[in-house]
């Protein structure tokens, strides 16, 4: 799995790009062969925003955004949004809806 930082109008330590990478680690391991993930450090005066992209090949791309007065609680609520889907997308994978009468 591949992580990719990006950060807009913001400075990120060494030390939160390690703790992110640690919980998605850990996020990821309930869903199969994860290719990658997005993380957006955005800092806009006084409000800071995390943003999460998750993608799998065979499930949707996962978003999740948190916003705070620092990263860190930021951080912490995109990580609960994020893990909240993925519970969900693995009780309904891709091609799990329902079927359509007569096809």
């Amino acid at each position: 799995m591949d992580v990719v930082f990006h950060a807009h109008n913001a400075v990120i330590s060494d030390r939160m790009k390690e703790r992110a990478a640690r919980a998605l680690r850990k996020i990821t391991q309930r869903l199969d062969r994860v290719v990658g993930v997005t993380v957006r450090f955005h800092q806009d005066g006084p409000t800071r925003r995390v943003e999460l992209r998750l993608n799998a090949p065979g499930h949707r791309d996962l978003i999740s955004a948190g916003e705070a007065r620092y990263y860190g609680p930021a951080l912490n609520t995109a990580l609960a949004h994020l893990e909240s889907q993925v519970g969900h997308e693995r009780t309904n994978p891709k091609g799990m809806g329902r079927r359509l009468v007569g096809a």
